[in-house]
């Protein structure tokens, strides 16, 4: 899928995935809590596949400022049409192109790896674009760990367009990407029932050659 009908599906589902519940409130609450606790009040933050906005509302009164992209701009307009603080900007742009204002103290990407082409290449970006001892906060979705009737279904919505493109990974791999990319990771677990969905907090090296 190129990156155009891939914004078009984005673009499509937007207002569907507005009005969708969270499904596990306690495990998004908890996770939310978690990130506010890492950050600091003089902080810049980055977030890459902001969606319509919801967490960086949440999380962008505890910063200094929160820049919340995505490539959707469909999803920027529902975001922008929030109340919101301040010091949150939405931003349409891609993982590509969203660190024009960098470097950041952290940049987040809560279920976006999976999604984008290039993950490597990705964390690659991310890595230059943090200070030293930046953040990388992040939750992926590790397809290749999910059952087989689950792959299955997915692969079958995506044929017919109701399940977005998205790189299948495994926990183990993806763990290693954040590594090869030159992150420490400084934590990793579970938030919710999902084991195929980790939280990983990395760190940018504070003496970096990069």
């Amino acid at each position: 899928m190129t990156n155009s009908k891939q914004q078009k599906f984005w673009n499509g589902i937007a207002g569907r995935y507005a009005a969708r519940p969270i499904k596990d409130v306690a495990a998004y609450e908890a996770m939310l809590a978690d990130v506010a606790l890492r950050l600091k009040p003089s902080d810049r933050v980055l977030e890459l596949g902001c969606g319509t906005g919801g967490t960086a509302i949440r999380l962008s009164d505890g910063v200094a400022h929160w820049s919340a992209t995505d490539f959707s701009s469909e999803m920027i307009e529902i975001a922008r049409a929030k109340p919101g603080g301040e010091n949150v900007n939405f931003i349409v742009a891609d993982a590509r192109h969203a660190f024009d204002d960098g470097p950041f103290d952290a940049i987040c990407a809560f279920n976006l790896l999976h999604l984008v082409d290039d993950p490597p290449a990705t964390l690659d970006r991310i890595f230059t674009n943090l200070k030293p001892g930046g953040l990388l906060i992040t939750k992926t979705w590790c397809f290749a760990d999910v059952g087989l009737k689950l792959r299955a279904l997915f692969t079958l919505l995506r044929a017919v367009g109701k399940f977005p493109v998205a790189t299948s990974l495994t926990v183990p791999q993806l763990r290693q990407a954040v590594l090869n990319a030159g992150f420490e990771i400084a934590d990793e677990r579970i938030f919710g029932k999902y084991r195929q969905n980790p939280y990983i907090v990395a760190r940018k090296p504070e003496l970096s050659d990069r």
